[in-house]
């Protein structure tokens, strides 16, 4: 389908020219739709973001996980088989709201606010006349000035200081812009945060609809985030699939994968179990520093009982939000919104290894796993509890990646994305195969809504975005123009240029520094092939030296 048709089956007014992305005076894609007449009706924008989700977990990336409400939208929708992130929540947030490198952001890294010479989607959407809204983990600023209702957001329920809060205690959650009365009350006895994140979409969407004004919402949740809380009663359905163990679950979430057609070729391995990262403390690994993740055979049954439970919690957590999306598409049949909007779904980055196989309890890193018996078992997830799941069960929350969450290796930066829009896709259930970045968001919502990106906002000189719009991917064998993209976080680094991939690890048993894959051949990363090509390894790292001083790509810390 040609790029007219595709705008005049998107809602768009006759084209007087072709479409054109604008160049701004900084050599940048402006994101907006050049020689187009005024749009009839503009589309509604539904951003959703899981916290930590793996790769494979949803049922249509071949997880066994509970998710049909998903599964529905990608398969009247589009699959990218990679989509790649920052490598960490607050980076990546900050790269899908601005379109821009994490240094570029202000947070090149973990912790920081958003900088004034970048705008966020809020702002842009904002000036362009949309209603915006956003729900849920904000990560990406919390002094005055950088808040969520700061930084283009009419209206905001969540928390919007730390990396995540108790999915049990009311009290952690806001209601924004100061003052505003909150619309949905909750005590104690009837709150679970995911379910309220939930609740207050479909607050705001009642709240839009009585606008004429198209809507952007951008509902972030931090479901699966650890600590991994759900109610017993969604847990307890879950546990029998998770007392089969981590290598069965792995290698019956790849035979899915073959089935399904997101792998496509022999070149896809399912790798080994990863190992866990190097611990000085030995303690926090549960004795695993620098080794391979156990096999579940070895382990004895209670250590299994225990683990079954930490993963049907985080399951649990993810079929929660499954459920609000269903609720929420159901509102948006309901109100007549559901054909003209474009609903994009993804993670933050991968699966979370933090920081061995039994996982943790309480505080991180203070090296504390109990190990749950009997009655204890049933309380797990519940209020008062703290639960991490372990790297064990995010090497398998990757599948068929290796490594996870902190890495640039494909188990830490790929992410499944679905977008799924009834009046701007007519070939739909299909893999897409590029590589994208989750810096590409902004430029193809800005596309869609024929917003313009802008050169100055209060006062600062604004950067340049430095994603592509995606638009050409939502038409039949549409290709993205080749470009080199590159990665960093805390000493881990990557740069993926045609077929080549290189990536620099941590936190290994002994030092490696670049490693070469062709990921054409072998996208899974299961053979190193950089001492067959030197010249290629100097001249990407030269390129990944030059990327990293322009977009203030710095390192902080090991950890």
């Amino acid at each position: 389908m040609n790029r007219r048709k595709f705008l005049q089956r998107a809602g768009f007014a006759a084209v007087a020219a072709p479409f054109a992305g604008h160049i701004n005076a900084f050599g940048a894609n402006s994101a907006n739709i050049s020689g187009v007449a005024e749009a009839a009706k503009r589309p509604n924008i539904l951003l959703v973001l899981f916290d930590d989700l793996g790769y494979s977990d949803l049922g249509c990336y071949g997880g066994e996980l509970p998710t049909p409400n998903i599964d529905k939208l990608a398969k009247s929708g589009l699959r990218y088989t990679h989509m790649t992130n920052s490598a960490r929540c607050c980076p990546s947030r900050a790269s899908l709201l601005t379109g821009l490198h994490p240094g570029q952001t202000g947070i090149p890294n973990f912790g920081g606010s958003l900088v004034d010479n970048c705008v966020t989607l809020g702002e842009a959407l904002g000036k362009s006349g949309y209603q915006t809204y956003h729900v849920g983990k904000w990560h990406v600023g919390a002094k005055e000035g950088t808040r969520p209702t700061d930084r283009g957001f009419d209206e905001f329920y969540g928390f919007y200081r730390g990396y995540a809060q108790d999915q049990w205690e009311p009290d952690k959650y806001h209601r924004l812009p100061e003052g505003r009365k909150p619309e949905i009350t909750y005590d104690k006895e009837n709150f679970y945060a995911t379910d309220a994140f939930n609740d207050y979409t479909l607050e705001f969407l009642d709240q839009a609809k009585k606008k004429d004004k198209p809507w952007f919402m951008y509902l972030a949740h931090s479901s699966p985030h650890f600590p991994v809380q759900a109610p017993y009663e969604s847990v307890k359905p879950l546990l029998d699939t998770y007392r089969k163990g981590w290598d069965k679950l792995r290698e019956q979430r790849f035979e899915r994968q073959k089935e399904i057609g997101l792998v496509n070729h022999d070149g896809w391995k399912l790798t080994d179990r990863s190992l866990v990262p190097v611990e000085n403390n030995n303690k926090i690994a549960n004795g695993y520093s620098g080794e391979p993740n156990p096999s579940w055979d070895s382990l004895p049954e209670d250590r299994q009982e225990d683990l079954a439970h930490r993963m049907a919690i985080y399951a649990a957590m993810v079929k929660h939000v499954d459920e609000g999306i269903g609720k929420i598409v159901q509102k948006l049949k309901d109100q007549g919104e559901y054909e003209n909007t474009i609903i994009m779904v993804l993670s933050d980055n991968g699966a979370c290894y933090e920081w061995g196989p039994f996982g943790f309890d309480g505080r991180s890193r203070a090296g504390i796993t109990k190990l749950h018996k009997g009655e204890e078992l049933k309380k797990m997830g519940g209020p008062g509890t703290h639960h991490a799941y372990g790297s064990a069960w995010a090497n398998l929350c990757n599948t068929p990646f290796r490594l996870y969450k902190h890495f640039t290796h494909q188990g830490g930066i790929v992410t499944p994305f679905i977008v799924h829009w009834p009046a701007g896709l007519n070939s739909t259930d299909r893999w897409v195969r590029d590589y994208t970045h989750i810096i590409d968001v902004m430029p193809t919502l800005l596309d869609v809504a024929k917003a313009k990106y802008p050169r100055v906002y209060n006062g600062s000189r604004i950067q340049p975005m430095e994603g592509v719009s995606l638009t050409k991917t939502f038409e039949p064998g549409g290709k993205l123009e080749p470009r080199t993209l590159c990665y960093n976080h805390q000493k881990a680094r990557a740069i993926i240029k045609g077929k080549w991939k290189m990536v620099w690890g941590k936190r290994f048993p002994e030092p490696i520094e670049w490693e070469l894959y062709d990921i054409e051949k072998d996208p899974c990363e299961t053979e190193n092939v950089a001492d067959k090509h030197p010249e290629v390894v100097k001249s990407l790292s030269n390129e990944w030296q030059r990327w990293k001083v322009r977009t203030k790509a710095q390192s902080r810390g090991n950890k």
